[in-house]
C-alpha cells in the first residue's frame, strides 16, 4: 500500500513563506508524477502544481512566481516551496502521486492558514 505522509503546514503572517514535503512510501511502480492541491472550505479541489518523473513543472496562475515544486527521487518526496503567502493560499494542501499500477494515492492533506 502507497502511503504519503504531508508534514509542513501551519499559521504564517501575510508575505510569509512555508515549505510543504510529502514523502510516498510502499511500491510505486514505475516513474511516477506528483502534484499538490488544495482546497478551501466551499470551494472545489484545486490543482495547485505538478512536477513529472523528468522534472518538468506546471503551476496555477494564481502562483506562479510565488511556489515552487521540487522532488527528491531518492527520497521519493515532493515538497512545495511557498512564498509570499496571501490570504487566499488558506486551504487544506494535498499531495499525489501517480503509479505504475495505474491507481493515484493521495495525503491525508495539511492545513495552510494565511492570517494576521
Amino acid at each position: 500500500q502507497v502511503q504519503l505522509a504531508e508534514s509542513g503546514g501551519g499559521l504564517v503572517q501575510p508575505g510569509g513563506s512555508l515549505r510543504l514535503s510529502c514523502a510516498a512510501s510502499g511500491r510505486i511502480f514505475g516513474p511516477n508524477n506528483m502534484a499538490w492541491y488544495r482546497q478551501a472550505p466551499g470551494k472545489q479541489r484545486e490543482l495547485v502544481a505538478t512536477i513529472t518523473s523528468g522534472g518538468f513543472t506546471t503551476y496555477v496562475d494564481s502562483v506562479k512566481g510565488r511556489f515552487t515544486i521540487s522532488r527528491d527521487n531518492a527520497k521519493n518526496t515532493v515538497y512545495l516551496q511557498m512564498n509570499n503567502l496571501k490570504p487566499e493560499d488558506t486551504a487544506v494542501y494535498y499531495c499525489l502521486t501517480t503509479s505504475g499500477d495505474r491507481n493515484n494515492y493521495w495525503g491525508q492533506g495539511t492545513q495552510v492558514t494565511v492570517s494576521s
